[in-house]
C-alpha cells in the first residue's frame, strides 16, 4: 500500500485523532488518485476522509492487544535504519534524523 501510512495499533501513547486523520487522508488520496481534489470533488473527498477516519477509530477501539505496546521512538529509529540500509547501495548519504 502506501509507505506513508503508519501502523496505529498498540502504541504507547495511543494513536491520536491527528494520526488517524492523516492515515485516512493518505488512504483516500491513494485510492482516489488525487492529492488535491477540484472544488466540485472536495465535498465527496472530505466525506470519504471523515468516514475512513471514523472506521479507523472504531477499529482501533475494538482491537485487543496481545503484546506490550510498541515505543514510537524506537519504531521510528528502526524504520530509519531500514531506510538507510536500502539507500546505502545507491550511494545516498542520509541526512541527520529529525529531532
Amino acid at each position: 500500500m502506501c509507505r506513508s501510512i503508519q501502523p496505529l495499533h498498540n502504541y504507547d501513547p495511543p494513536s491520536g485523532a491527528d494520526e488517524i486523520r492523516a492515515a485516512a487522508l493518505q488512504y483516500v488520496r491513494k485510492i482516489s488518485g488525487m492529492t488535491r481534489p477540484s472544488a466540485v470533488n472536495q465535498p465527496a473527498f472530505d466525506r470519504a476522509v471523515e468516514a475512513v477516519a471514523a472506521a479507523t477509530r472504531d477499529l482501533l477501539e475494538g482491537l485487543v492487544a496481545t503484546t506490550p505496546p510498541h515505543d514510537r521512538t524506537a519504531e521510528r529509529q528502526r524504520a530509519r535504519a531500514r531506510w538507510e540500509r536500502r539507500q546505502a547501495p545507491r550511494g545516498i548519504v542520509p541526512a541527520a534524523p529529525p529531532p
